[in-house]
């Protein structure tokens, strides 16, 4: 399969800021977009990150830079992964193969990286808040400048998108110019009422391409373009028979545009520019466009991996151990053949998380209710107060926007479901937004949790087991990525005793005692110093950040004067706190050292650059013990 057509970049190195750009003509930016595409696919081949999003903004994004003045005009991007092409333009092309990279230039807009970026962002739907933020801020502040939000990838079924579109249409002075770009994806396909909405909006084409001729004709003639707009809901209530929801929020809509046209959406864009008051591009893209495997199958290409761009053929990742993800998916599905309550709720990852898995078995039990993650809780809660066992899962660091809906709506009620952290503690590249590294202490100092972190595939297969067959709210979290090669398939389900950890092997003067999958890197640890000393190092295995296990802590802190705590998280309110503290209130004299993430932000790089940097892979933990036990 033939996927990529190679063309010289005879543009792309002319242009290393957006005044560049401006100095091509309006015909050679349809040449400069198919560069910009190639380069892309290029560099992303080699250096893996989010291609598809990127893909289908090229021709949006270049028009965004071709008509507006950044930085002075402010340019907000949702959902992140979309600004590769944004980054390119504005000076960081050379930096581009350093992207997700230690040290390199975050996968994401930040501020701190560029003047360009004018608000920083990972997770979904943030963009209309911040811009009408940014709009009314210079409204107050008396400056002159244009503000865009750029909203795709199914961050409009965000709830926080529509607190924005309402807030901000309720200002008419404001200058506000949302950019819907609809693809109709998330990572996977889209789901909703929303999405069929939009879908339908192509019924009323024959409106939308009077209203832009007439738009058009007239813009030159301000008294009779007031009288279009005036009279615009009028002709829409006689060709629709129904209203436009963004003009019944107080939004001017424009669309639907075809965001592959760059010349058009420069003419659209120069156009809506002179427009002052809230209003909304409705522009239709395909997600991976212009690469024939992205766009044939845009889930898989959203983040693929390293990939061969003349062949479309995906480097296979090393390892043969299963992904976390998948033994909660294949779990899930065994437990719920087992028992009618259960179903499973996502918040538009079904890939990602693997409920797909069941999905594809029980479509009727499995639940994406979209980019909307206090729904999601609260819509479990509903279901086990109506007798159902959800699972709900959910990214760590995505968990973080719905902590109230589990302390008001799932915990303060008692309410058995289980939530299911996929993503817990540093995820690697694609840095500080997406580290699942707070869950363990937001979630420990709950009424009614109980909080669990399994060191291996088979831990949280019983974990799983254990969770659904308890009648109090349940937390599971687990990292991204390869388990340890433990067989867990098939194995016979074990209930593990709430708050009840284990002895993996005892010791001399020195014990660590660890939650969840850092464990491995502490019994790494402890073959590494007792194969060069003659020591025997103990290892405790906690299982539970909550109830704590005290009668393991009290043997600990009877036999030990030296402890050391591993955790994959934030160490401000972590389990080692926790520890340390129940000890020293017993009166233990045992000394506490605690390895975790200290009280900063972790930036991006490689999960094992990243544990190493914060001080609790093997080799961190193995030279902690050496220097108790003076080596």
């Amino acid at each position: 399969m033939g996927s990529i057509e190679h063309i010289d970049y005879d543009l792309l190195w002319k242009v290393n800021s957006p005044r560049d750009l401006k100095r091509l003509s309006i015909d050679e930016l349809p040449r400069y977009c198919q560069e910009l595409r190639q380069y892309i696919i290029e560099e992303c081949s080699k250096n893996p990150g989010h291609l598809a999003s990127s893909l289908g903004v090229v021709e949006l994004t270049v028009a965004i830079h071709y008509v507006y003045d950044a930085p002075q005009d402010k340019l907000v991007w949702d959902v992140g992964h979309q600004a590769y092409a944004h980054k390119i333009i504005t000076g960081r092309r050379d930096a581009f193969p350093t992207n997700r990279k230690l040290g390199g230039i975050s996968g994401f807009p930040r501020m701190a990286e560029s003047e360009y970026d004018a608000f920083g962002a990972g997770h979904s739907s943030t963009s209309i808040s911040a811009a009408y933020g940014l709009a009314k801020a210079a409204a107050l502040l008396g400056e002159e400048h244009n503000v865009v939000a750029v909203i795709g990838d199914g961050a409009m079924t965000g709830g926080l998108a529509f607190e924005g579109l309402n807030n901000a249409g309720a200002d008419k002075l404001n200058n506000l110019l949302v950019i819907l770009n609809d693809n109709d994806m998330a990572i996977d396909q889209a789901t909703g009422a929303l999405k069929k909405y939009l879908a339908h909006v192509a019924a009323s084409r024959h409106y939308n391409s009077l209203k832009r001729t007439l738009w058009r004709w007239f813009s030159h003639v301000p008294p009779l373009l007031r009288f279009c707009q005036k009279t615009g809901n009028a002709v829409k209530q006689g060709l629709l028979q129904n209203s436009n929801l963004f003009e019944s929020l107080n939004f001017r809509y424009f669309g639907q545009i075809d965001g592959h046209n760059v010349k058009e959406l420069v003419s659209i864009l120069t156009a809506l520019k002179e427009i002052r008051e809230p209003k909304l591009l409705h522009v239709i893209t395909k997600k991976g466009k212009g690469y024939s495997p992205a766009e044939g199958d845009q889930t898989v290409w959203h983040a693929p991996g390293k990939f061969n761009p003349d062949t479309g053929e995906r480097v296979p990742s090393n390892g043969s151990a299963a992904r976390y993800q998948d033994v909660f998916g294949h779990t899930i599905l065994e437990l719920a053949r087992k028992d009618k309550r259960i179903v499973g709720i996502t918040p538009a990852m079904p890939s990602g998380c693997s409920l797909n898995i069941m999905m594809r078995e029980m479509p009727e039990r499995c639940f994406d209710v979209g980019i909307a993650e206090g729904h999601a809780v609260t819509f479990a809660a509903g279901l086990a107060a109506g007798g159902m066992h959800p699972v709900c899962n959910i990214y760590s660091t995505f968990m973080q926007r719905a902590y109230d809906n589990v302390i008001h709506d799932v915990a303060l009620q008692n309410l058995p479901v289980t939530f299911c952290l996929d993503r817990g503690g540093l995820v690697g590249e694609d840095g500080a937004t997406h580290h699942g590294m707070f869950d363990l202490a937001y979630f420990s100092c709950v009424p009614n949790l109980i909080v669990a972190a399994p060191m291996n595939e088979l831990e949280l297969r019983n974990m799983l087991f254990s969770a659904v067959n308890t009648p109090s709210p349940y937390v599971i979290r687990y990292p991204r990525g390869c388990g340890e090669g433990v067989e867990w398939r098939e194995k016979a389900f074990e209930q593990v005793t709430t708050g009840r950890g284990r002895c993996l092997k005892g010791g001399e003067t020195v014990a660590v005692v660890t939650i969840g999958t850092a464990g491995n890197f502490a019994a790494e640890a402890i073959r590494r110093v007792e194969a060069t000393t003659k020591n025997e190092i103990a290892h405790y295995d906690l299982r539970f950040a909550k109830p704590l296990d005290f009668a393991l802590l009290d043997e600990v802190g009877k036999r030990y004067a030296e402890v050391i705590t591993v955790e994959d998280g934030i160490l401000r309110g972590g389990v080692g706190e926790a520890v340390a503290q129940y000890l020293n209130s017993k009166g233990y004299a045992t000394k506490v050292t605690s390895l975790g993430i200290d009280d900063n932000f972790v930036e991006h790089g490689s999960p094992a650059e990243l544990y190493a940097q914060c001080g609790y892979d093997a080799a961190s933990i193995e030279r902690r013990i050496l220097g108790i036990l003076g080596k």
